[in-house]
C-alpha cells in the first residue's frame, strides 16, 4: 500500500504552503530592501517602516527583516518600472524589486510574449499614467474600455506577472 502513509500527506500539504510562505516572505523582504535605499531606519522612513509592518503581520522572523535591510548597503537591490503594452493596446505599468535586473526583464519578456503583450521602451507608456503624491501607485489618466475576451487575457496576464517573485504591482489603464 505504497502512498498511504500519514506521514507522506504531511509532507506533500507542508511543502505545498512551504513554497506558497516563502513567494510572500520573496516578495515583502525586496519591498522591505527597496525602501531601506533612502533610509535605513525605520523611525526615519515611513516606507520602511510600513513595509516592516506588513513583513511582521506575515510572521517573517526579525533576524530575516534585518538582513534584508542590511542588503541595502552592499548595493544588491533595485527598483524597476518596466513597461508594456496588453491586449487591444492597453497600457501596462509594472514595478518590480529585484537583485538581477538582466533576469527580471527576460522573465517579463518571456511572460509578455507568452500572453500576446508587447514590451515597450521607456516612458512610451507611462505618459499614461499619473503618480501618486506618496509614489507607491499609478492611475491611470484615460482609461480604456476592453471587450470581455480582452479583459480576461488581460486578467491573466496580470496573474502571471505577478508570480513571479520579483514583480510587486501591475497597474493597468483598462476600465
Amino acid at each position: 500500500m505504497s502512498g498511504h502513509s500519514h506521514w507522506a500527506g504531511i509532507k506533500h500539504q507542508k511543502g505545498i504552503t512551504d513554497k506558497k510562505r516563502g513567494e510572500v516572505f520573496s516578495k515583502l523582504l525586496m519591498a522591505i530592501s527597496a525602501a531601506a535605499k533612502s533610509e535605513t531606519n525605520p523611525d526615519f522612513n515611513p516606507r520602511l517602516r510600513t513595509a516592516i509592518l506588513k513583513a511582521k503581520a506575515e510572521n517573517v522572523p526579525g533576524d530575516v527583516i534585518e538582513r534584508a535591510v542590511s542588503q541595502v548597503k552592499e548595493g544588491e537591490v533595485e527598483e524597476c518600472l518596466f513597461e508594456a503594452y496588453g491586449p487591444e493596446g492597453t497600457a501596462i505599468l509594472i514595478f518590480a524589486i529585484t537583485a538581477n535586473r538582466n533576469r527580471l526583464v527576460q522573465e517579463i519578456k518571456k511572460v509578455l510574449g507568452d500572453q500576446n503583450a508587447k514590451w515597450a521602451e521607456p516612458g512610451s507608456v507611462r505618459w499614461a499614467f499619473e503618480e501618486s503624491p506618496d509614489k507607491n501607485s499609478w492611475t491611470p489618466k484615460f482609461p480604456q474600455e476592453i471587450s470581455g475576451d480582452a479583459k480576461q487575457s488581460l486578467l491573466e496576464l496580470i496573474s502571471e506577472l505577478e508570480e513571479n517573485e520579483g514583480v510587486q504591482k501591475v497597474f493597468t489603464n483598462a476600465t
